[in-house]
């Protein structure tokens, strides 16, 4: 597997409140995690920092050789976990109340890949030449659309798009969704919604299908593209794409 991971404060933004991480355990399986955190005065940033390190770090003290329904109790324990981490510093540091993040991982073994999320950071798969969107975004909007209030066009303008109906260190107890994505798949990405929100899906899987540059490259350019276009959030991004040697 080859996989690259960047993230950048954007055009707007005076400070990047986003944290991912892409790290390998000695089992050979993968994290992948992005986190979009929330709250003034650097609260965000801690939050997002929170999150991606408590996982980064029980992945590879805990995480080896799991079969597929420990690894989705590990998920979930994982996310309420790193929940009560941001809760417990807000309650310490009261210049920090009201912090919060989202996060979108994907654990990959040579078995199953699960993608899991909170929040309006996405995860998509790319399979057969086709990027697919795994993930439901937790946003106001979605849950209009949902109840048939909304059309999806109406929701890329609506005043109220960027309101979250769930994210870490806002809910307690926390209840993160688990997909169970296919095998046949050749890549995975992870992102925060400074790039969903800047580029449109067939832009996105533009870039991803291109054949004639590296990973790091793709990643690169995705972010440059979401700052051509205004760069009015962080954005980050998490990528991975299947080898043949599936190494």
């Amino acid at each position: 597997m080859k996989s690259f991971y960047l993230t950048d404060a954007g055009k707007v933004r005076a400070h990047n409140e986003d944290s991912v991480i892409i790290t390998k355990n000695q089992s050979g399986d993968y994290l992948m995690a992005v986190a979009d955190g929330m709250g003034g005065h650097s609260a965000g940033e801690i939050a997002s920092s929170i999150v991606i390190s408590h996982l980064s770090k029980c992945f590879n003290e805990s995480f080896c050789n799991m079969e597929k329904s420990k690894a989705v109790d590990w998920i979930r324990e994982m996310a309420n976990e790193a929940n009560e981490l941001i809760f417990s510093y807000a309650d310490s540091h009261k210049e920090s109340k009201g912090m919060g993040t989202t996060l979108v991982l994907a654990v990959i073994t040579k078995d199953y890949v699960l993608i899991g999320n909170i929040g309006d950071s996405s995860g998509f798969v790319v399979k057969n030449g086709k990027m697919h969107k795994v993930t439901y975004d937790h946003t106001l909007v979605n849950l209009l659309i949902k109840a048939g209030e909304l059309s999806p066009e109406e929701a890329k303008d609506h005043p109220k798009k960027n309101v979250l109906m769930k994210a870490l260190g806002a809910n307690n107890p926390i209840d993160i969704d688990i997909f169970d994505c296919d095998m046949d798949i050749s890549s995975v990405l992870l992102c925060s919604d400074g790039l969903t929100s800047m580029l449109d899906e067939e832009q996105i899987e533009k870039v991803l299908l291109s054949e004639d540059i590296e990973i790091e490259d793709k990643v690169i350019k995705l972010i440059r593209k979401s700052n051509n276009r205004g760069g009015t959030d962080n954005i980050s991004i998490a990528y991975l794409e299947f080898t043949e040697s599936g190494d």
